[in-house]
This record gives structure tokens, sequence and C-alpha cells, in this order.
């Protein structure tokens, strides 16, 4: 789930250093061989969110696979899973989080296959509601999602010729993983890290802090591609990452300096960052503002009455 939407190719993000590629073709339905043993299959619940649909991958080539995001209720998808693992025995399904597009379907899968669901745990927000607020993603998340195994960062599941370790990436959301498939380089990196748009931050299910934090962990690895959750792959995801927190820091910047211009409320501060956003999204833009104000104001760089809020009023402190 992206903020971050516009209709031309490779582009570089308003504010900041990040090129972005939407030069994706995403053959839904088909089982598309993006490396050896990962097969890629498209939804195509196509939306400005989602691009061109949720990715699902079926990872292993012997006895037992592993699927990774089954995604939304979708017949169609259902079916093209199913084709897609034929005679082949899936062991183990690996949810990367909980929002509607990438885990319902993992209970329908369970069963049809028998598969044991994998995820770092159940949904639960990244904070505590505050007085009066209501969660805009609620409807969003998948909260009857419960993995048959909480996997614990840095642990692994095992198949015929595959392991999976979870790398454990909350920003997103709260119980957001990314998983390595080990000895390839290959990290699977869901809706943290996305070639084709920035990844929604929205209070309360996500937080900014994690989210920056999550970055920094990822650059710490040596991973060499990573297969996302809606668009293509990331190729070089150091570069990738470096520019993405560089776009983040100067997002954060053009906030402060909204704010020192005079800019109180959010709304104000969307219009001009987000000018090239598609209007569509700037709901979602207002709660990543909403993100980074937290964390400025837990940095204690700005200022407000009361918590964080949409509505609230900001100022330097």
């Amino acid at each position: 789930m992206a903020d971050d939407n516009r209709t031309d190719g490779k582009t570089s993000a308003d504010t900041g250093d990040v090129s972005f590629d939407r030069e994706f073709v995403p053959a839904h339905g088909s089982a598309v061989t993006v490396a050896a043993g990962v097969q890629r299959i498209t939804c195509g619940n196509v939306s400005p969110f989602t691009f061109t649909g949720t990715n699902s991958y079926i990872v292993g080539t012997g006895s037992t696979v592993a699927m990774i995001d089954p995604g939304p209720q979708d017949e169609t998808h259902f079916d093209a899973l199913m084709n897609a693992l034929g005679p082949r025995k899936l062991s183990h399904i690996l949810v990367s989080h909980t929002h509607r597009d990438h885990s319902p379907l993992a209970r329908r899968v369970k069963d049809a296959t028998g598969a044991l669901m994998v995820a770092e745990g159940p949904h639960r927000a990244a904070r505590p509601l505050d007085a009066g607020e209501v969660n805009p993603f609620a409807e969003s998340s998948d909260t009857d999602f419960v993995p048959d195994i909480a996997l614990a960062d840095g642990a692994t599941i095992e198949g015929d010729g595959w392991s999976l370790t979870a790398v454990h990436t909350p920003g997103h959301t709260a119980n957001h993983a990314a998983f390595a498939l080990d000895g390839t380089g290959i990290l699977f990196s869901a809706d943290h890290v996305m070639a084709w748009a920035t990844t929604i931050v929205a209070p309360p299910d996500g937080s900014m802090g994690d989210f920056m934090a999550s970055v920094e962990k990822l650059l710490s690895r040596d991973d060499r591609i990573f297969f996302p959750g809606h668009g293509g792959p990331v190729t070089e995801p150091q570069s990738f990452l470096r520019g993405l927190r560089t776009h983040r820091r100067m997002r954060e910047r053009a906030i402060l300096e909204r704010i020192r211009g005079g800019d109180r409320l959010i709304s104000d501060m969307v219009k001009v960052i987000y000018a090239r956003t598609d209007i569509r999204l700037h709901g979602a833009a207002a709660l990543s503002v909403l993100a980074h104000l937290e964390d400025l104001v837990e940095k204690g760089l700005v200022a407000t009455d009361g918590p964080p809020s949409l509505i609230g009023e900001y100022r330097v402190a």
C-alpha cells in the first residue's frame, strides 16, 4: 500500500532522491518465474493503493513449497494460486502483514491444502487510539487473522530445498515482516519497500519512527534483490534504501518548512507537499504527514496541543 502514485514510468519523488519504477507488466492470473524456485502470481485487485495488484509468491521446487501473501478474498486469484501449485504440496503460508490485500485468502488456501499459516502475529496498532480518535484504516485491517506459527525475528521456516527467515520490519504495520530466502540474496519485502512508490505509514496502525528504524535494519543487510508486495522488483536495494531514507528525511524537512512558513493544519501541508500526487491519495498522504509529525513532536522539533492528530494545529517547538 503506497502514498505516492503517478502515472509516468521512471520518476523521482517530489521531495527525495529516490527513483520509482512503474514499468511493470503484472500478467494477472499467470505464474511468472522471477528467480530460480520463485514464482509470482499477481492478483487483479488494481487500485491507487495497490498499483497493479497484490503479488503472491510460491517458493520451492521440491516436494514441499511455501506461499507468501496469498492476497485478498478473490475467487479468480484463488484459482490462479491453486493452478500454480498443481500437484505440489504446500507446507506453509507466510503472511507479511494483516492488511486485507495480503492476508484474508490465507485461510481458504489453508483449508484447501492443510498448510500452516505463518506470520509475525495477529493485527495490532503501533500505539493505542487517543481519546476520540478513529482508526481510518480499520476496515483495511484483517483482524480475524491468527497465524498457526508466530515467527520471531530471525526465526526460520524450512521445506524441501528452501528456508525462509523472518526479518521484522514494523512501520507500515506493527506486525509487518519481510522474508529472506536463505542463501539466495532474495528478500520478499512486501509493503515495506516497493519499487513503484513510497509506503503509506498511517497512525495508529503505522509508525514513522518504526518505519525508519526498519529501513536502517535493511540497510545493514546485503540482500541483492527485493520482491515486493506490489509492482516489480527492487534490483539495487541498497541504493534504493538510501534514496528512500533521503526521501523521508526531505519530506520531514518539507513539513518543517511548511510549519515555519505559517501552515498550522495537515490539510494545508498536504495541498503543497503532495501537489503532484493523485488527489484520491490525499487522505492517505495526510496520515503519512501525521506519522512524520508524531515523530517530530517526539523529537521535540514540533509542538501541538494534546496528542498529534489529523485536525490538530502545529507550530515550531
